[in-house]
């Protein structure tokens, strides 16, 4: 691999193989794979089967936990997905060309979801007071920033889907803050040293995706072959692209990951959902977001390894927690779209004509999970040709006791991660791969997501340089 002053050259990391795939556009990783059954009113009927409240996908009290990987990362993994796609338009009623389908996120690791298109499109994302800062308000420092009506001023309303993912996303406003003090200690013009804290905080960032959260998801072998042997699947020419592959199957893994309830803080644990609550409660007892009250609020020390007890998360296997089978929220462009987390992935497999995950084994050389592995779909006609996400759960069960991601899975998710750092030519790994962390952390070269936190929770050092 080429370099030069710490520059890595495109021709080095781009296959020359690659399909063109617009930029702004969902694509397919095996465009060649026919789908994993002809769409069919009886087909729909067995997935929602599958999916239902209830049903054999749903938890119910088991929900075993995951050793390895703690809870928080279940969030930032939601809070990676925000960052990377967003598709607010294609339907479960009909089928869609993944091609022609718009993503409405920069596929790639910028953070884009906090920042916005920048202080000049964007201006009620930055404190105006404080020239490159994002905005905090003053009253209210353990919550985003709302509107007169509740609303979270943020570039992704995404975020403020549950009471977790909207302080992760206030985190990385204030751990921004924190590292514009830092800059400004030596860069005392405001623009300039914007610019340099928005550089540091990606590339931490990045670094933290690449090191912490794609480890613990896939296993470090899996990152150290991709980084060391290249990608073998998931290609592109000129820009990177998301699969409907890794978007609407292998990413969503993460919803196996959550657990009913959680504690966010000493005072507060609550259920992440309940519908049966009133909608309009100012504070309800669940974890939903788009609500401001002084218990909701997150001690991340509950989350990440900051010392205290650490609440773990679920195992990846085949099955939900049940409060994602009543979901309160329903996208404004489904108003039909079933309540239940686990019909909705199964059905936009048939809205993608996504091939099987038998089929995607045998086209990556990894030998297939047999039919008896799925004997619970049997009934289904489903144990041969399986969705490809409920066979990478399934996978991740059989292959991986559910700790980790199996072969299939875990090289979809890590060929993506790794193919949009190396596609991004801003990003630490394409501008210069052997950077290390230069913040504070608790081990030198390293920075963990306990070390973000760590960070703004403790304000600027004057000893901290940023060289």
């Amino acid at each position: 691999m080429s370099t030069h002053h710490g520059q890595l050259y495109l021709r080095d990391i781009v296959p020359p193989r690659s399909r063109y795939y617009e930029h702004g556009k969902f694509g397919r990783l095996f465009p060649n794979l026919p789908p994993f059954a002809a769409d069919s009113e009886s087909l729909r009927a067995g997935l929602n089967e599958i999916g239902k409240p209830g049903g054999i996908m749903d938890k119910g009290d088991n929900n075993p936990d995951n050793p390895n990987i703690s809870a928080g990362f279940t969030f930032l993994g939601q809070f990676l997905d925000h960052d990377i796609t967003f598709d607010p338009t294609s339907s479960l009623e009909r089928q869609n060309d993944p091609e022609s389908v718009a993503n409405f996120r920069t596929p790639a690791f910028e953070l884009d979801n906090v920042y916005g298109s920048g202080r000049g499109a964007n201006p009620h994302l930055y404190d105006q007071l404080n020239p490159g800062k994002l905005l905090i308000d003053a009253g209210f420092e353990n919550d985003l920033p709302r509107n007169s009506q509740n609303i979270a001023i943020i570039g992704d309303p995404r975020n403020d889907e549950n009471t977790i993912v909207s302080q992760l996303h206030l985190s990385f406003i204030k751990f921004h803050n924190a590292v514009l003090d830092l800059v400004m200690k030596s860069i005392p013009n405001p623009n300039s040293a914007f610019e340099e804290a928005q550089r540091l905080v990606r590339w931490h960032y990045q670094w933290v995706v690449l090191h912490e959260f794609l480890t613990l998801t896939v296993g470090q072998t899996m990152v150290d072959d991709i980084l060391k042997n290249k990608r073998k699947f998931y290609d592109w020419r000129n820009e990177p692209f998301i699969p409907v592959e890794f978007a609407v199957a292998a990413y969503r893994f993460g919803h196996s990951q959550v657990r009913p309830f959680y504690a966010a803080n000493d005072q507060f644990r609550a259920p992440i959902f309940n519908v049966e609550l009133d909608s309009n409660e100012p504070d309800p007892d669940d974890l939903r977001g788009g609500k401001r009250a002084p218990r909701r609020f997150v001690e991340w020390s509950g989350f990440f390894d900051l010392g205290g007890q650490i609440q773990p998360s679920k195992l990846i296997d085949t099955t939900l927690s049940t409060p994602l089978f009543a979901l309160p929220f329903i996208p404004p462009n489904m108003p039909g779209n079933p309540r239940s987390l686990a019909q909705r992935n199964l059905l936009r497999h048939i809205t993608f004509k996504l091939p099987s995950g038998q089929r995607v084994a045998k086209a990556m050389c990894v030998k297939p999970l047999a039919p008896k592995d799925f004997a619970d779909l049997s009934p289904f006609g489903l144990d041969k040709e399986t969705p490809l996400w409920f066979y990478i759960l399934r996978e991740a069960e059989k292959v991986a006791e559910g700790k980790t991601l199996g072969p299939v899975g875990g090289r979809i998710v890590a060929e993506v991660f790794i193919g949009l750092l190396e596609g991004d030519r801003m990003s630490y790994l394409r501008q210069n791969p052997e950077w290390v962390p230069t913040l504070p952390s608790a081990k030198k070269n390293e920075f963990r997501m306990a070390d973000l936190v760590t960070f703004f929770q403790r304000g600027v050092d004057a000893n901290i340089s940023c060289e």
